[in-house]
């Protein structure tokens, strides 16, 4: 699931870094404009070329690290390695958090783990129950119906071949060296030992389901401020750049509300995989995952 999002946030981050890359080449072109008219000096330009190679570099690293995550993810899902494949755009998606009642309700009935250490109890019980069968007695039946002479006929010379006997035997147990009582024992610790796994399985989902759900929880509030703070980036930057056109701002504002537009961007999409990662291993403990 994390190589999953992975890949979506790379994909994210790639759009994010040709925009900064195009935002870098016109600010370039903006301050060559500007040296030509005689209005910024030609330090002015220098620092926009920089900021233009740095936004490329960037570029180049974005498109790494987006083919790293699709080879991981393919490696993950095909198994005759194929990376001709396409994500669905949902990194975004509104995907709301339900309670921890719901939560915990649900992996109550359909956590997997719970099941089986459940199911293990269930089969010590059994395993109980036929032990101390062996203190009973057991009764036997067995009938027998064929040809009963020394030719294979059906009709002899005698009459007719066929025959038919039936045994009964009754097992009364009395003495076994107390083998029996030796098995209910083994039966009764096996019983004990799966309960006990039972009690620390549902203690341990309880620890995993308020840990887990602390962090999806947090990592949805910090989803709307990464958000907010993305798009005032780009506000800002598109204001301190019509500042600089009117000679109200410095190249260094211009290249800062660059960095920081670069920054929020990388934070809010790395902000999205966390949280929809931390939903993914919430839902994990109720058996089922869902889709936005």
């Amino acid at each position: 699931m994390q190589s999953y999002y992975a890949v979506a946030a790379a994909q994210q981050k790639l759009e994010a870094a040709k925009k900064n890359g195009e935002e870098g080449d016109r600010f370039l072109k903006l301050t060559q404009d500007l040296e030509k008219g005689g209005e910024v000096a030609h330090s002015d330009v220098i620092k926009a070329e920089l900021q233009m190679q740095d936004r490329r570099r960037q570029l180049l690293e974005a498109q790494l690290g987006l083919l790293n995550a699709r080879l991981d993810f393919a490696v993950l899902i095909f198994s005759d390695f194929n990376d001709n494949f396409e994500l669905a755009e949902d990194l975004h998606a509104s995907v709301p958090l339900p309670t921890i009642a719901e939560v915990q309700q649900r992996a109550a009935r359909d956590n997997p783990d719970l099941r089986a250490a459940l199911a293990a109890v269930q089969q010590a019980g059994h395993d109980v129950t036929g032990a101390r069968g062996g203190y009973l007695p057991s009764l036997s039946f067995d009938y027998w119906y064929g040809i009963d002479a020394p030719q294979f006929a059906v009709n002899g010379s005698n009459g007719s071949n066929l025959g038919s006997s039936a045994a009964a035997t009754v097992n009364i147990p009395i003495w076994n060296w107390g083998a029996t009582q030796s098995r209910v024992k083994q039966a009764e610790l096996r019983r004990t030992q799966a309960q006990r796994e039972l009690s620390l399985a549902q203690r341990r989902l309880v620890a995993e389901i308020q840990s887990l759900y602390a962090e999806a929880d947090t990592a949805l509030n910090e989803l709307g401020g990464l958000s907010r703070s993305a798009e005032l980036s780009a506000e800002g930057l598109r204001l301190t750049t019509l500042r600089y056109k009117g000679g109200e701002a410095t190249v260094l504002e211009v290249v800062d509300a660059q960095t920081t537009f670069a920054q929020a961007n990388a934070a809010y999409q790395d902000g999205a995989v966390r949280y929809r990662v931390a939903l993914a291993n919430l839902q994990t403990l109720t058996g089922v995952l869902t889709r936005p």
